[in-house]
This record gives structure tokens, sequence and C-alpha cells, in this order.
């Protein structure tokens, strides 16, 4: 019943909107399971998309909760609003039944991150000595130092970035592009591995561009080999909790936020568009705050001095 409208979509996504093929999956995939559920429920009157309501999706909403993070769900629902949008928009219904549907309040998980001191072990537990390791070195070098995400990394290409400028130029979500600066020491390490691998071998182009980090064969490096080699120098330094490449970012975000930096200059290097998406790492070091509430405020300090 859906599926002639979903295909039409999955169209828009790709040529219209330019969506990424990670956005373009996840959409198309959940529209595909509120089909499902529309199918095996009997929801929808004469095949028509009209015949859907708010009852329906929040129907839906409750059949996936037990099984769905309420940030999932909100992913969901918000894919959906896209979706009836389209249908809007195309003349196909009135109007979009998902968007007087509450999104589910969603839980407040804190980013990980690595402590200062754990960050630099990582670093330094990286050896330069092959050309692999070089590479190893300056991915976890410039995740730290920019705070990229991982798919902005290993989209980067070689003739659109200067780390000599002090500055790398990212394709961010959405197809947006943004400065992001780069310390001296990230740059000097992707400088150093970017001169090593154009001796070895002339990178190859794909259609994206000249991509940065090469994996063995020549061609563009993976998100899912970054965080294998993420996990591999994680367990090497004796951190036995797995982390992501995205805590690399968070740990970028929190370390500037307690060296002082502002929260709108950090919002900026993210590359997020809402200042609450931000705002999440202000609630991330409270022994971080009482220390410095401790030092900095009047009656505390007064407090410490009669005790």
């Amino acid at each position: 019943m859906l599926e002639p409208y979903i295909r039409e979509f999955e169209r828009y996504l790709l040529v219209e909107r330019n969506a990424s093929p990670h956005t373009h999956r996840n959409y198309v995939s959940d529209i595909r399971e509120f089909a499902e559920f529309v199918r095996e429920r009997g929801f929808a009157a004469n095949d028509s998309p009209a015949s859907l309501n708010s009852f329906v999706i929040r129907a839906y909403l409750a059949n996936i909760a037990k099984k769905n993070k309420r940030s999932s769900q909100a992913r969901k629902l918000s894919c959906l609003r896209s979706f009836f949008k389209f249908l809007v928009r195309c003349r196909v219904i009135e109007h979009n039944p998902a968007r007087s549907v509450k999104t589910p309040r969603s839980e407040r998980v804190l980013p990980r991150h690595l402590t200062v001191d754990q960050m630099f072990a990582l670093l330094d537990s990286v050896p330069v000595e092959t050309l692999s390791q070089c590479r190893d070195r300056a991915i976890l070098e410039v995740l730290y130092s920019t705070g990229i995400r991982v798919s902005e990394l290993v989209g980067m290409n070689r003739e659109t970035i200067n780390p000599g400028a002090g500055m790398l130029r990212v394709m961010g979500k959405g197809r947006k592009e943004r400065l992001v600066p780069i310390g001296r020491h990230a740059s000097a390490r992707l400088q150093e591995y970017l001169s090593r691998s154009s001796s070895n071998a002339a990178p190859a182009a794909d259609r994206k561009g000249t991509p940065v980090f090469l994996n063995q064969r020549g061609g563009r490096l993976s998100a899912r080999s970054v965080a294998r080699i993420v996990d591999k120098y994680i367990l090497r330094c004796g951190l036995h909790h797995r982390i992501s490449p995205h805590a690399l970012r968070h740990s970028c975000a929190t370390h500037m936020l307690n060296a002082g930096a502002d929260l709108r200059a950090i919002q900026e290097m993210l590359g997020h568009q809402s200042l609450s998406t931000t705002q999440k790492y202000t609630h991330l070091n409270i022994d971080h705050l009482m220390e410095v509430y401790d030092r900095a405020h009047p009656r505390s300090k007064q407090q410490q001095q009669e005790g």
C-alpha cells in the first residue's frame, strides 16, 4: 500500500535532499517498518495513505516502545514526519498525521569520554615506525584535536585540506562544509602521514576525490576500520572499557569546555545545528564543576578556611 510512495520518497531523499547513504538507509528502513505494521494490523482503509491518522502512529510507537530506546522512537517519528510531509507536498494527503504526535522524551545519556591523562596515554601508545602506524596515529590525533565525526574524517580529500594552515575543511551533516581548527601536534602527524603515503604510492581517487586516509589496498578507509583502529589501541594502552571513535569527539569537547572554551565556539567547531546539542557537555564533569566552585566561590573558600 505504501511501497509506491516509499520509492518516490526514496528518490526525493537521494536527488532533492542529497541525503547521505546513512540517512537514506535509516529513513527507508524505518518507514518500511511502519508500513509493515500498518499492513499487519489492517489500519489502511482502501489501501490509501489518507486513512492513516495520528492514532495509527501512536499505536505504532506504543508497539515499538518495548524494543526501542526513546531516542530510537523519536528518530522513527521524525522519519514519519518527513515522509508524510513529503506526501502533503505531493498532494497525496491533505494533512501530516505525524505532526500532532508528541515526541517521546529522550533519556539524558551523558556522552562517554576519556580523561586528559587517558587521552594522552592513548595517543602515546601508537608508534610511528610503519606507514599504517603513522596513519593510525594521525587518525587519533585528528579526531581528538578537531572533534570531527568519523564520517567527516574518512570523507576528507587531499585536494581540500591544508593542515599546515592550521585549519581543516570538512563536509558535515547535510553536506554542509565548515572549517575546523587543528592543533600543531595533530597537524604535524597528519602532514607526516600525507608525505609518507604519497611517496609510498600515488593514492587512487574515487568518485568523491582523493582520500586522505587509505586502507591496505590504497582505497578510502571506512568508518568501521577506524573503529577497529581505536579498539586496538584502547586495549594496548590498558583502557579495558570499550569506547567508540565518537568518544574522542566527546573528549575533545569536554576537555575544551573544562579549560574555559566558549560553548558557542565548541558548537561551531563540532558542527552542531542547535546549541542544546552542545549543552550536554555542560553536564559531564560534576567533579570538575565542584572543584572549580570550591576554588572560586567566596563562601566555599571561607568554609574551607574555617574548617
